[in-house]
């Protein structure tokens, strides 16, 4: 196979498991689960969706590796450096962004000891969430697309990694909008989605109570 035929294949793959993880997302095959499953669906479900979305995500992954590829361009010293110190400050932002949600909640083990299951999370408009309603999102772009090596088969990935995130990142704020009503809709016209404003054109985000 040519090097030129592996991007189609793994744009493809990622948008097979994109479509599997968004429907496994949606308020339908959670209240399927709750049919079916009962209270154990209700506290397990955010558990079971992150293991399988990253066994599932490994195929593609494999993908990548297997496939027949071609180099694009490698980042030379010393903006090497540079590159890896903006990718290392991105992780950071990663964690804090995890850490500020919570990090039980994060990856499900929260909902499993609730009684109640997941319930609402309190809706967050600090610390990162100030600058961009999409936080963890934005680190992991920037992550992603300062690799200091690029090949045809990662920039593949990237853009499919790009826009899965960008429309899940869509779908998200539909929820969003349906848990929060109006207070939601507020933030989102005052804060960026992904891309950060200058300190002199971020405004405060007030919550009104009630």
């Amino acid at each position: 196979m040519r090097p030129d035929f592996s991007p189609v294949l793994i744009l493809l793959a990622m948008a097979a498991w994109g479509g599997i993880h968004s429907l496994l997302a949606s308020q339908a095959a959670k209240d399927l689960a709750r049919r079916w499953l009962g209270d154990m669906a209700e506290r397990g479900y955010r558990l079971g969706y992150n293991l399988f979305s990253i066994v599932s995500f490994l195929p593609v992954l494999m993908l990548v590796v297997v496939l027949p590829d071609r180099m694009l361009y490698s980042i030379p010293f010393p903006w090497l450096v540079l590159t890896l110190a903006i990718q290392a400050a991105a992780l950071l932002a990663l964690l804090a962004g995890v850490r500020q949600t919570g990090v039980s909640r994060f990856l499900g083990f929260g909902q499993l000891l609730e009684a109640q299951g997941e319930g609402q999370a309190p809706m967050i408009v600090d610390g990162l969430y100030r600058w961009v309603r999409h936080p963890l999102y934005t680190a992991g772009l920037v992550f992603i697309w300062l690799l200091p090596v690029m090949t045809l088969n990662i920039l593949a990935l990237n853009i499919g990694s790009s826009a899965y995130l960008v429309i899940g990142a869509l779908f998200e704020e539909r929820r969003l909008v349906r848990e929060f009503g109006q207070a939601y809709v507020t933030y989102r016209q005052q804060t960026p989605m992904l891309i950060p404003r200058p300190p002199g054109k971020i405004k405060p985000v007030e919550m009104k109570e009630g």
